[in-house]
């Protein structure tokens, strides 16, 4: 049987992406050797994000698409996108076309080698973006790696794919979809990454701003909290065994 792949989107205020988003990953899945689904969950969007997607999902069906009632933020929309999906496999990408759905191949590949594939724009952003963005970028994976005792390279990149039971025990909060390899490595699974390139938006402007760096520190040092205090008990003996 083939695999089941569930694409993952979280959406606020993304109408002029929408369209050519959902063309892309169907040109980007046709060839591929797999059953797949397009979910988006629209974060309240003030603009006719919602409207469009009612009349894609009409037509699509590939597509399904959920609001929430209010706007709840990144994390929750993604994490009522998760929790939604039917696949075998969740890929988690955004909705500005930043990540290239064309590079869907690569990651499916590598969960042949990891449970958790992250993808990682390091090479290509170095290539364009000037210095005091590359080192502001590296301070900060530098700083989140130093805390959690991970080796990602690029936390800010939330292209990722996965096997579902990788998040079938970890418990959402605010700011979680910048922490997601951390938690899946909490629960035993391997993380890996692949290089990425990083797209021009498509259209509209980047929602991500001084407050989201600020709340990230906050997010950092509870994920750090929440290392320390992990518990992994394991059971040597059984009376009844079965019990």
């Amino acid at each position: 049987m083939n695999p089941t792949l569930s694409l993952v989107v979280p959406c606020y205020n993304e109408e002029g992406n929408l369209r050519a988003l959902a063309e892309r990953i169907e040109q980007a899945c046709a060839p591929l050797d797999v059953s797949y689904e397009l979910l988006i969950t629209d974060d309240c969007s003030s603009d006719g994000s919602w409207r469009l997607l009612e009349e894609l999902a009409a037509t699509n069906p590939h597509l399904r698409v959920q609001r929430l009632a209010s706007n709840c933020g990144e994390s929750a929309a993604s994490w009522a996108g998760m929790q939604a999906a039917r696949g075998e496999y969740i890929v988690t990408i955004d909705a500005d076309l930043q990540n290239d759905p064309s590079e869907l191949p690569h990651f499916i590949q590598a969960l042949k080698h990891y449970d958790c594939v992250c993808g990682s724009r390091v090479k290509t952003r170095g290539q364009g973006d000037n210095i005091l963005k590359v080192l502001t970028s590296r301070a900060g994976n530098w700083l989140r790696n130093w805390l959690s005792g991970d080796r990602i390279s690029d936390s800010g990149c939330t292209y990722r794919a996965f096997k579902r039971e990788c998040i079938a025990n970890v418990r959402p909060f605010r700011g979680m979809h910048r922490f997601l390899p951390t938690l899946i490595r909490m629960e035993g699974y391997s993380v890996g990454e692949i290089p990425v390139v990083n797209q021009p938006r498509h259209a509209g402007h980047s929602h991500y701003g001084f407050w989201n760096r600020i709340n990230f520190l906050a997010d950092l040092l509870a994920v750090r909290w929440m290392i320390k205090r992990q518990i992994k008990p394991r059971v040597a003996i059984r009376i009844p065994p079965d019990c």
